[in-house]
């Protein structure tokens, strides 16, 4: 295992295995930009990758395959001389030969074909072609790691992992690369050598996400507040113009993903419904929009998640990605501002106990290992009703439901006998809409933990702190 890649356990298990196997494999990767996937890659398989090639954001296919000829000459003089290939199954050929030249070895070869989808233009035969280089060469051998990797996760899914003509069932392994956790956030600035206490890890975190490249940037000894004022306020900011240029690489010109996301920022605190969406769009459903909220969720944009009104059950929708939203929210309405301004206002408070929800929401797992009952099978939804709403439902297969409030605080948090008075209906009311016989137990998950006393020992069945999002 590389020492220089901080987490990324499960993903670096796969490529491990793919080394220590008997037949060659073909592993595709996908995740947003910026996410770490090339790194992953080439830090992991630095040793073993024999040829690597990258795809031409903008080139058409006599360029893409010149830059594809160029990397191979980079290995061998055999096609120096050679009159560049009329397609690329000609390309493809040229690369079997030089493969054929090299020994078969117990030791597998690594070939690294990065930004797939860009390579894999409008009728430029790409896609055909790998097809041929994969079934015809590369599984008469059993030393061949192929790894394809693109940032378009709607390509990556359809014409790669669910591809039903050459390709179909051809994938050996599927890496989707998410931003890192908490533990993972943690644990990659450990490695860079900054030491920063949880609280201020968490507020980058709720800002930037766990997205590596946009970390990397964070300097040792800053605040919070100072790293998250160069990065996206400062005159020429590092991430300034990154929201739009995120959907421009991912998404076509004229498509719905980032009036979406638009559209979602609107209406954030509670999420969406589809048809709430189309109509704030005031478009009609259809395959465009459809295919476009599947890329936002698949890249990690969007959360689709179960809700219930009462009784009744409905799908919402809510901005996933952390960036997108504080750009949303902050960076776009203020430019020009100072953070150590904005951060003290009011919008401030507001937006930090939604971002908070988000990433409960999505360290779910570590709240019920925390609560010990991560073994247990339960499943998780928001609820309301017109007088109270619950955060995070754990529904769980013992018979007891934990209704989790989750609070962002800049200290112990103090329940008072107006807040439990609050707790007290939102528990009645839960029992009364859904008819359920099961236990239930209310669970407070904030930044620093409860100030114990009579009101929170009458109400709170567990106390959890950010501590358990980090483990």
């Amino acid at each position: 295992m590389s020492k220089n890649i901080a987490g990324r356990k499960r993903e670096i298990q796969i490529l491990s295995d793919a080394l220590n196997s008997q037949r060659s494999e073909l592993i595709a990767v996908y995740g947003r930009r910026r996410i770490g996937k090339t790194y992953l890659i080439k830090e992991y398989y630095r040793h073993s990758i024999l040829f690597s090639f990258t795809g031409l954001s903008t080139g058409k296919r006599p360029e893409q395959i010149k830059n594809f000829m160029l990397k191979l000459n980079e290995l061998t003089d055999e096609f120096v001389k050679q009159k560049l290939p009329v397609d690329w199954l000609e390309a493809f050929s040229l690369l079997k030969t030089f493969l054929k030249s090299i020994k078969q070895t117990k030791k597998k070869k690594v070939i690294f074909i990065d930004e797939f989808p860009w390579v894999d233009s409008h009728k430029s035969g790409f896609l055909a072609a790998f097809e041929n280089f994969w079934n015809d060469y590369c599984t008469s051998r059993r030393d061949l790691v192929i790894v394809v990797c693109g940032s378009a996760a709607s390509y990556m899914i359809k014409k790669i992992i669910n591809n039903s003509k050459g390709l179909s069932k051809r994938i050996t392994q599927t890496i989707k690369l998410k931003p890192f956790n908490l533990q993972e956030t943690k644990a990659f600035f450990k490695y860079k050598g900054i030491l920063m206490e949880e609280y201020d890890i968490l507020k980058i975190y709720m800002a930037l996400g766990g997205v590596a490249e946009y970390l990397e940037h964070v300097k040792a000894g800053d605040s919070a507040v100072t790293i998250i004022e160069d990065l996206c306020f400062k005159p020429s900011a590092y991430l300034a113009n990154e929201y739009h240029e995120v959907f421009r690489s991912l998404f076509s010109d004229g498509s719905f993903h980032q009036k979406i996301i638009d559209s979602l920022a609107d209406n954030r605190k509670r999420g969406m419904t589809r048809e709430e969406i189309l109509a704030n769009l005031k478009i009609s459903s259809g395959g465009k929009f459809s295919s476009a909220m599947e890329a936002l969720i698949q890249s990690g944009f969007v959360l689709k998640y179960d809700a219930y009104r009462d009784n009744s059950k409905s799908t919402l929708y809510r901005i996933y990605d952390e960036f997108c939203l504080f750009y949303l929210q902050f960076m776009k309405p203020n430019k020009g501002a100072k953070w150590a301004q904005l951060f003290q206002k009011q919008a401030y408070k507001t937006w930090s106990g939604f971002a908070f929800e988000t990433i409960c929401l999505k360290h779910s797992e570590e709240i019920k290992k925390a609560l010990k009952c991560d073994q247990i099978q339960s499943k998780n939804y928001s609820w309301s009703n017109s007088q109270a709403q619950i955060d995070l439902v754990i529904d769980r297969a013992d018979d007891v439901v934990n209704l989790c409030e989750i609070k962002f605080y800049n200290d112990e948090f103090s329940i008072d006998a107006e807040y439990l008075k609050k707790l007290r209906k939102k528990e009645s009311q839960f029992r009364s809409a859904t008819a359920t016989k099961k236990s239930i137990y209310t669970v407070m998950v904030s930044t620093w933990g409860l100030n114990p006393n009579q009101y929170s020992k009458a109400i709170i069945s567990n106390s959890l702190n950010m501590t358990c999002l980090f483990e």
